[in-house]
């Protein structure tokens, strides 16, 4: 007979396992691929909503056509612009920005997600997934990311994708007309 206690252990390591089995099924589902404006209809779902881009430094997208536009001018030239695919559908966007010059050795990750998907650990895994492939693929030895302190979603995106608070920036930007700190996130290629 087990006690209340016995039964507590006992079930413990299955629910592990099965969380376990869900984040990696999670992770399996997600993918990284290149960002074209034929993707527009999917992406202007994240483009299109002010709630999603009030925390970026662009203004939502009016139209279906102005997403198709920017994916065309901005994103199919950018030498690393991603869309986050879930199940091979355009979900969210991942970009990494290497510096110039003194700066060239560092990259700067930038993420959305079209509210939808908020909360699931797609942005993380997505973020984990562009960190990896980044160090891979670019000439560089670290990848940084600035976010709002009040912004407790996208720290914890950051943290779960393995990246370490380095500082606290106060008074850092201007954003959307306020001056704004920031809390700056990063990782080193020797980590990862």
């Amino acid at each position: 007979m087990l006690l209340e206690g016995d039964l507590k252990s006992f079930m413990r390591p299955a629910i592990l396992d099965s969380l376990t089995m869900t984040e990696n099924n999670l992770e399996n589902r997600i993918e990284l691929k290149p960002l074209k404006a034929i993707d527009a209809e999917h992406a202007f779902i994240w483009t299109g909503d002010a709630e999603v881009t009030k925390s970026l430094f662009w203004d939502h997208h009016p139209t279906q056509a102005a997403t198709a536009e920017f994916l065309k001018s901005v994103a199919e030239k950018h030498p690393w612009f991603m869309a986050i695919c879930l199940d091979g559908k355009p979900v969210g966007a991942v970009t990494l920005d290497q510096g110039q010059g003194r700066s060239e050795k560092r990259a700067e990750l930038g993420y959305v997600l079209a509210r939808k998907y908020w909360g699931q650990g797609i942005a993380s895994i997505a973020a984990k997934k562009a960190i990896i492939k980044g160090f891979a693929e670019l000439p560089i030895v670290r990848i940084e990311a600035f976010v709002d302190p009040d912004n407790r979603a996208s720290v914890r995106v950051l943290e779960k994708a393995g990246m370490k608070k380095e500082a606290y920036l106060e008074k850092y930007l201007i954003h959307r007309g306020q001056v704004r700190d920031r809390l700056i996130y990063a990782v080193t290629k020797d980590v990862f």
